[in-house]
């Protein structure tokens, strides 16, 4: 594994695997299927890219989530290597061409939506390609017990039944019950897969649910405690993300809206408004978020409650990505229950899946539905409801909204504690400069803007939080920096290191 070492610090930046990337990287290379459940933020790409980077071929990523294609395909041109993404975005004669350009072999990477696994062009491809791995993202898609089934990835089996030679698949996902994790190995036709589970628990997230009288005003008071910081508001339906969106905005938030009925061209100039900064808080239905790889989202909160633990996980786990304190708040009604029911129903009235098959992923619907009112309606840890939830043993944290109010604990927007890094030291310490930070952070935006790609692309918060402590002073120093790897030092290096020159400057 030392090579696998060499290529994460070379390529991503980073000294030492995460929990549970090591096992993952093991196993492919060994030419082992694979089987992972990673929370979010526990950065699953580097466990099928590194090995993407050590191996001949190409390595396929099949994908649901068109901006997370594009996001990775970005991230990893900024890390130098080269990649593409074949999906509905892309006209037939582009995708024609990324495919010509993969059968050259300029692509190490490839990703593609499931839909497109099965058509014409892509099959011939296929057959004569050389697939080093071909990784599932969101594998829980594949089950009618997972919350977002999608019926293309049944055909994935299908798919790679017509390749000449099978290679290593692996299968990732951040939420999936053991239920759902056999589903995955079956469908998938696993082979004796290796199975990495890194457990379920985000420490650095503080789970609340406020059951309010009036749900717009302490929404507000909520937001208006982070200003200056980015978030997400999650809705049930489009017309609640809008309203929202709007009462966000009369009260001077730089808010915007974000759902599937929007034109694509709003949708996009929203989504990379966000991404860029220049929006602080996002009033979305579940239609934004998947795939979206920014780091710096401090809360999270569900205007109203989603229809299932796992779905509520998923979309609370974008906060805190960069492993800082984040907020995940769900405020809660009785009609809620009675608006995700109304919902089930018309999905299963509107679904073109078979009679029997449209009535058992309903029954199974509404049981994930009476397990999310239990834990939005019920007393004790928040946190242990979702871990046991999804089989993990856990008792009280001691640090989330079920346990504090046992404490009578006072109302803020709202921690009771100092914000601290998951090794208990207290933000404010450990040498940060808040003034070194932004400026760092401006430079950043600068390059951002010049090469029109959102700035955590560039370097995420953690990395520049990590560069105004250690103050690298030269190449060496500056290539000890987390997230800092050889290709970004040789592209943005100097730049920064000029910037923490002239900080140090000002400051002597």
């Amino acid at each position: 594994m030392e090579d696998a070492r060499r290529v994460l610090k070379a390529v991503f930046g980073y000294d030492a695997f995460r929990p549970g990337q090591e096992q993952a990287v093991r196993a492919l290379l060994e030419g082992r299927d694979l089987m992972a459940v990673m929370p979010t933020g526990a950065s699953k790409s580097v466990c099928y890219q590194i090995p993407a980077l050590m191996r001949d071929g190409i390595t396929l990523v099949i994908s649901p989530l068109i901006s997370l294609m594009r996001d990775q395909v970005w991230q990893l041109g900024q890390a130098g290597v080269r990649a593409a993404y074949i999906n509905s975005t892309l006209t037939p004669r582009q995708q024609q061409k990324a495919i010509d350009y993969a059968r050259e072999g300029r692509y190490r990477i490839i990703y593609a939506a499931p839909e497109r696994l099965m058509t014409e062009h892509f099959l011939a491809f296929a057959r004569e390609a050389r697939f080093s791995f071909v990784i599932v993202d969101e594998a829980h898609c594949v089950s009618q017990w997972g919350q977002d089934f999608r019926p293309a990835y049944l055909d994935i089996a299908a798919f790679l039944g017509e390749l000449p030679e099978r290679p290593p698949v692996g299968a990732f996902t951040a939420t999936a019950t053991e239920t759902v994790r056999k589903d995955i190995e079956k469908l998938l036709t696993l082979s004796s897969p290796r199975r990495v589970l890194t457990g379920f628990d985000r420490p650095n997230l503080f789970f609340e649910v406020r059951r309010p009288k009036d749900r717009d005003e302490e929404l507000l008071r909520f937001v208006r405690g982070h200003r200056g910081e980015c978030g997400i508001v999650y809705c049930a339906t489009r017309k609640t993300a809008e309203q929202v969106s709007g009462l966000l905005a009369e009260h001077g938030l730089a808010a915007g809206c974000y759902h599937a009925g929007m034109p694509d061209a709003e949708r996009t100039r929203v989504q990379e408004d966000f991404l860029s900064d220049r929006l602080e808080v996002i009033a979305a239905t579940n239609a934004f978020g998947m795939g979206i790889d920014k780091s710096n989202v401090s809360y999270v909160v569900h205007y109203q409650m989603p229809k299932d633990l796992e779905s509520y996980y998923q979309e609370a786990g974008r906060a805190g990505r960069d492993g800082e304190p984040a907020d995940c708040l769900l405020l809660y009604k009785p009609q809620d229950v009675r608006l995700q029911q109304y919902l089930i129903d018309r999905q299963q009235e509107e679904s073109d899946l078979p009679e029997d098959v449209r009535e058992t992923v309903a029954d199974r619907s509404r049981s994930r539905l009476r397990e999310m009112t239990f834990y939005a309606t019920g007393e004790g840890c928040l946190r242990a409801r979702i871990l046991r939830y999804f089989g993990e043993e856990a008792g009280p944290c001691g640090h989330c909204g079920g346990c504090l109010q046992r404490k009578s604990a006072p109302v803020k927007g709202e921690r009771t504690a100092p914000a601290t890094r998951l090794d208990g030291t207290p933000v404010s310490t450990r040498g940060l400069s808040g003034g070194l930070f932004m400026r760092l952070s401006d430079a950043r935006k600068r390059i951002a803007r010049e090469q029109k790609v959102p700035p955590f692309v560039i370097f995420t918060n953690a990395t520049l939080r990590d560069m105004a402590v250690k103050r690298p002073r030269t190449r060496q120093e500056m290539l000890r920096v987390m997230g800092v790897g050889e290709n970004k030092m040789a592209r943005y290096g100097e730049t920064f290191l000029a910037v923490i020159a002239a900080w140090e400057e000002e400051h002597r």
